[in-house]
C-alpha cells in the first residue's frame, strides 16, 4: 500500500464509529460496489474554463463517466449552463458596455449578491457573451481559453454528450443541477419544469440522466421523471427550500441514520462534502439504507488537498491527487465529483 494511502486511512479510522458502522465498512484495500462513476466537475474544469463545449469535451476524451451542467434560467426562461445565475465571474458580460446598466445587487438564498444575472438577460443577449476563467488566480493557465467559448443551453449540453457517446463508443451520462430552485420559483421561473420537459423531449433515460439539486423539494417535485436523483448535501446550515419554509431541518440530520432513510424514500443518490466521510459512519450508513455516495469536489491543488499529501510551496501547485483518491476508492464510494476526470480515471486504473 501507498505510505500516504495507509496513513490517510489510519487517520480516518482514528475517529471512533460505531461497531455496526466498522463492520459495514469496506477493509482499506476493498474495492468499491463496482467501479466507481468518474463524474466531471462542470466538464474538466480544472484544464479549461467550466460548462463550456471544450471543458466537457475533455471530461470525456479523458474518462469521464458523467459531466455535470449547473442549470439557470435566462429572462425568456431557457435553461443555461453557468455555475451560478452570477455571471461576471464566468463570462466576459462586464466588458460589454451595452449591459453596464444591468450591473445590480439581489438576495439569493438570503445573501446578497452584486453583479450581473441570467434571468436578466434573454438567451440571444447571452449568446453574445463568451465564457473565462472562474479562478484565474489558482488556475492562471486556463486563462489561454478566455473569450473563445459561449454560454450553452441545457439542450446544447446534452446533444453534446450524445455527439461524444457516439464518437467514444460509450454512454456518456448528463448530470444536471438545479440551483438555487426556490429563489428561481419565486420569479416564476421555475427549473423542474423545463428541466423535464427537456428529459422527456430527449428520451433521456436512467443509464443517461441522473438529477441533482441541494433542495430535497426540488428533487421531490421530479419524482416521476422514473430516472436517479441524486441529493447533494453541504457541510453546514440547511437546504434553502427548508429554511426558508421554516423546517428546521440541517444537513447534519439529513446524514444520520433516520435522514438517510428519508432520502432513500425519493433518491437513489447522495453526494456530500468529501471531508464528511472521514471519521464518519455516513458511508456505511448510506450504503445500509440503499444509497449510493459520491463525494465532492476532488482538485489536485495543495489548496484542495489534505496537508500531509501538499506538495510544493504555493497553495496552487499540484499535490499527490492520486493519494487522496485512492483513499476515497478504498473506502468503497460509489462515484467521485472532480475537477480534474483525467486524474481521476487514472488512480481508478490502480
Amino acid at each position: 500500500m501507498h505510505p500516504r494511502r495507509r496513513s490517510l486511512l489510519l487517520a480516518a479510522a482514528a475517529v471512533p464509529v460505531s461497531a455496526t458502522a466498522a463492520q459495514a465498512l469496506p477493509s482499506a484495500g476493498s474495492r468499491p460496489r463496482g467501479r466507481p462513476v468518474v463524474i466531471g466537475h462542470r466538464g474538466a474544469a480544472g484544464w479549461r474554463p467550466e460548462h463550456t463545449a471544450a471543458s466537457y469535451t475533455y471530461a470525456v476524451q479523458t474518462g469521464a463517466d458523467w459531466i455535470e451542467p449547473d442549470l439557470v434560467p435566462t429572462k425568456d426562461h431557457v435553461l443555461v449552463v453557468r455555475h451560478e445565475n452570477e455571471i461576471s465571474q464566468t463570462t466576459d458580460v462586464a466588458s460589454h458596455p451595452e449591459f453596464a446598466g444591468r450591473r445590480t445587487t439581489k438576495t439569493v438564498d438570503g445573501r446578497a449578491v452584486t453583479g450581473w444575472f441570467t434571468e436578466d438577460f434573454t438567451l440571444a443577449e447571452l449568446k453574445t457573451l463568451r465564457a473565462v476563467e472562474r479562478l484565474p488566480l489558482v488556475r492562471n493557465r486556463n486563462t489561454v481559453f478566455d473569450g473563445r467559448e459561449e454560454v450553452l443551453t441545457f439542450q446544447e449540453v446534452v446533444d453534446l454528450a450524445r455527439r461524444l457517446s457516439k464518437a467514444h463508443g460509450r454512454t456518456i451520462a448528463v448530470f444536471p443541477e438545479t440551483k438555487h430552485p426556490t429563489y428561481f420559483r419565486s420569479l416564476g421561473l421555475p427549473l423542474e419544469p423545463k428541466l423535464a420537459s427537456t428529459i422527456r423531449r430527449n428520451r433521456l433515460g436512467p443509464r443517461e440522466c441522473v438529477v441533482q439539486s441541494f433542495e430535497p423539494t426540488s428533487l421531490q417535485r421530479m419524482t416521476d421523471l422514473s430516472l436517479p436523483l441524486w441529493q447533494a448535501l453541504g457541510t453546514t446550515g440547511g437546504p434553502y427550500d427548508l429554511v426558508s419554509s421554516g423546517d428546521p431541518t440541517t444537513y447534519k440530520d439529513m446524514m444520520t441514520p433516520a435522514g438517510l432513510e428519508r432520502i432513500a424514500a425519493y433518491a437513489r443518490w447522495i453526494g456530500p462534502d468529501k471531508s464528511s466521510l472521514i471519521g464518519t459512519s455516513l458511508l456505511a450508513d448510506a450504503h445500509a439504507a440503499g444509497l449510493r455516495v459520491g463525494p465532492y469536489t476532488f482538485r489536485a491543488e495543495n489548496q484542495f488537498l489534505p496537508a500531509d499529501l501538499r506538495r510544493g510551496t504555493g497553495p496552487n501547485d499540484f499535490g499527490d491527487a492520486f493519494a487522496e483518491y485512492a483513499l476515497y476508492y478504498g473506502l468503497g464510494v460509489d462515484a467521485v465529483v472532480t475537477d480534474f476526470p483525467d486524474l481521476a480515471v487514472m488512480a481508478r486504473r490502480g
